[in-house]
């Protein structure tokens, strides 16, 4: 089976369809782990792994902008060894491109072990030209991803607000996490991520049932062929 992709909008129910794949067809889900194993490659603990993703990418500043400077994201200690031949730690402060750099190679391992699901990160760009590859993208109204994050409570409980403070505070995280996700993948990729063109299926959510929506695309992902490793000649 195919490796997915899963482009999504906030509150689109994209997350829960990932889930769903998982369990019903026995796939995995790309997460902190994974990129764990990158990152030990490069002297990183677990504890000192960044996942920098679309999720947590945060638009840089006017300033940044301008100068082109890297954020640090994190200090980190590594273990290196000197010429002695003796491990010695050295500090470092883990920029966005160091962080980038690690769930790219990540993905790119990952892409070669199959039955995964990755959901945002730029998957469907650094897998774009791999065959063995399934590109989504799931989108559903405001108003229907509004509703979806009330019922989960993802704002918790808002005190003395009204029905259209709470209805703006839902659509303004809405807004801020739908930036933050084009602006990512504008940044790194150059792309739109709204571009259909990238995908091989979008999802309407308030066309589709969540479940119904999971099959569709497990069903799909039946028919795409993985790379097969090429064998060694005799």
């Amino acid at each position: 089976m195919a490796m997915i992709t899963i482009s999504r909008q906030f509150g689109s129910g994209g997350d829960e369809i990932a889930i769903r794949i998982c369990e019903a067809a026995g796939y995995r889900m790309f997460d902190k782990q994974i990129i764990a194993r990158s990152a030990a490659e490069a002297g990183l603990s677990d504890e000192e792994v960044v996942d920098y993703s679309d999720e947590n990418y945060k638009v840089k500043g006017f300033l940044d902008r301008l100068t082109g400077r890297q954020r640090p994201l994190a200090q980190v200690r590594i273990w290196k060894e000197n010429t002695a031949g003796v491990r010695v730690p050295e500090d470092l402060q883990l920029t966005e491109e160091h962080a980038l750099s690690l769930v790219q190679k990540a993905i790119q391992v990952a892409s070669h072990e199959g039955h995964f699901v990755i959901v945002g990160r730029g998957g469907q760009v650094l897998l774009k030209d791999f065959p063995g590859a399934l590109h989504i993208r799931v989108e559903a109204p405001i108003e229907q991803r509004i509703l979806r994050l009330r019922t989960q409570g993802v704002l918790g409980e808002i005190q003395d607000a009204d029905s259209v403070a709470i209805r703006r505070a839902y659509q303004d995280l809405i807004e801020t996490r739908d930036t933050a996700s084009a602006a990512y993948l504008r940044r790194y990729y150059g792309i739109d991520w709204a571009d259909p063109t990238l995908y091989h299926l979008v999802v309407n959510t308030a066309r589709l049932y969540l479940d119904l929506a999971a099959d569709l695309i497990i069903e799909m992902a039946r028919k795409i062929q993985p790379i097969q490793p090429e064998k060694e000649s005799a």
